[in-house]
């Protein structure tokens, strides 16, 4: 069962938001801020249990018609939700706690306030009837969001206190590496969806759209990275992101070799997407740690 809760909460989805909220940190540290270690953790605290509720309030619906085991019985499934569901309240009280301490200590910001209530209520019309986005092929498109901008800018607002342009050039490309590493996580199950009726975005654009839509979007991240010195950004502060490109390369060959009839190995180029879009963001953020 703990297992289950476990691969339910999506660990690795958990660890990129990591990353790229100390990415946001980053950069308010990069432009001379001193980091508030108590903000820091608080909000690492709050972002955290509120994603792990929103993707367990995920599994609780979906649970509803849908079971885990072919040999699970309805009375087995329900009871399991019953725990889910008070896993992932517990998770959303702990995110609330965390919240209300940084109130009390003066630690949140009009502006983190003010993102902070939109991405509760982007997660909630994710996860939460009567939206519940995740279903209807749009949750693809609001977790990459969340993780490619509305993370890094929550962690950056609490440090920095007001946007900054350097912010927006860093989380587009993120948002369209994030948008193609989840498109590809759903390619090994999208025959299954397709016979069940499930949705993603994936299904809705179709795979033969998804392919030439995932190559835009990853060339086109590495491309705005590329512009940052016509920008007024120091070349030593993004060429670290490079050394992900190879990466990538053969991340769009090897998906486009399956597009042509080759051997798919899912997991392998699920890894190889994940190790493009987590090592781009690791030494992006360790560069401006760093400086």
């Amino acid at each position: 069962m703990f297992k289950t809760i476990l691969r339910l909460s999506l660990p690795f989805s958990i660890l990129l938001a990591t990353l790229t909220y100390t990415l946001g940190a980053g950069i308010a540290h990069y432009l001379g801020r001193v980091i508030n270690v108590a903000s820091f953790w608080l909000g690492l605290l709050v972002i955290l249990s509120l994603l792990i509720a929103t993707f367990l309030f995920t599994g609780y619906f979906r649970l509803l018609l849908m079971p885990l085991e072919q040999s699970e019985t309805p009375r087995q499934r329900e009871q399991f939700r019953i725990i889910l569901l008070q896993v992932a309240f517990a998770a959303l009280t702990l995110s609330a706690i965390a919240i209300l301490t940084a109130l009390e200590k003066n630690l949140l910001n009009l502006s983190t306030e003010i993102l902070l209530v939109l991405t509760t209520l982007v997660l909630i019309a994710y996860a939460v009837p009567p939206l519940r986005l995740s279903d209807v092929g749009y949750g693809d498109l609001i977790q990459a969001i969340t993780l490619g901008t509305l993370l890094p800018a929550m962690a950056f607002l609490l440090q920095y206190g007001q946007i900054h342009r350097l912010l927006s050039f860093i989380t587009i490309p993120f948002t369209l590496l994030a948008l193609a590493y989840l498109m590809v996580c759903n390619f090994p199950t999208y025959s299954t969806d397709l016979k069940l009726g499930r949705h993603t975005l994936l299904t809705r654009v179709t795979w033969q759209n998804a392919i030439p839509i995932h190559h835009f979007l990853v060339l086109v991240a590495f491309m705005l990275f590329a512009a940052g010195p016509l920008l007024g950004y120091p070349w030593k502060l993004i060429w670290p992101v490079f050394m992900a490109f190879p990466f990538a390369v053969i991340q769009i060959i090897w998906l486009q070799n399956v597009a042509n009839g080759g051997r798919a190995l899912w997991n392998f180029l699920i890894a190889l997407t994940s190790a493009t879009f987590g090592l781009a963001i690791y030494l992006l953020a360790l560069t401006f740690w760093i400086h």
